[in-house]
């Protein structure tokens, strides 16, 4: 039986400790008992990429905001997608991340870091909205294992109600912001309505098949329109 290999620890700034491991060909990224990521479920981070997209039909060139990189497969799906003159910032806190995509997952990063529409940035994702120079087309979320900070506790500002007018704030007219999550919460959904988005929940699967189906556990996103 092989064995899982722990390949490296990361602290979350104000938060939980991150393990990353091996398992034959499989990589994960895991909190607690908490499996937060892993390269055999990424059917649903894909899903955040290519349905936000689906939604920006007409802008051929969107400017993203992806947070954070987790394995990239989010900012990946997003690439495929995008013509050259599109533009991708992705925000992500933990150093490590980053240093595993370029290290012992750089196999799985397939070079998405070094795109050139790529722009990194090393930060909270909540300050990066605040401070960003111009409005995004779309904002796309997978910062923690859904709208709390099971991760890290000041993950909670961003599903409150004045970090989700910052997220509108920082939107183009109909821009989405799309927000990844391990299960429903119609609490956060009357939440994002209440200050001013129209929003789509939708289920998507964790993996998919070798028929294109999904399969696996069911997770959420929710879209959210600046109407």
């Amino acid at each position: 039986m092989i064995q899982r290999q722990l390949l490296g620890t990361a602290q979350v700034p104000g938060g939980e400790e991150l393990k990353l491991f091996a398992h034959d060909r499989d990589f994960m990224i895991v909190l607690g008992h908490n499996e937060l990521m892993s390269t055999r479920m990424r059917g649903s981070e894909e899903a955040l990429a290519n349905l936000t997209l689906d939604r920006l039909k007409g802008r051929p060139a969107p400017n993203l905001l992806v947070g954070g990189y987790g394995m990239g497969f989010t900012l990946r799906a997003a690439l495929a997608r995008m013509a050259q003159d599109g533009r991708v910032t992705v925000a992500e806190l933990v150093p490590e991340i980053i240093e595993w995509a370029r290290g012992p997952m750089v196999g799985v990063a397939e070079g998405c870091l070094e795109d050139p529409r790529v722009t990194l940035r090393m930060d909270d994702v909540a300050e990066v909205m605040l401070l960003a120079p111009e409005p995004f087309d779309a904002i796309l979320l997978d910062v923690d294992n859904g709208p709390d900070g099971l991760v890290r506790a000041d993950n909670n500002r961003i599903y409150s109600k004045s970090g989700l007018h910052n997220a509108r704030r920082a939107l183009k007219p109909g821009g989405v912001l799309a927000i990844w999550s391990a299960a429903p919460d119609r609490a956060f959904t009357r939440r994002l309505e209440s200050v001013g988005f129209a929003v789509e929940e939708v289920e998507v699967r964790a993996r998919v098949g070798k028929s294109g189906k999904g399969k696996g556990p069911r997770h959420v996103i929710w879209f959210a329109r600046v109407v």
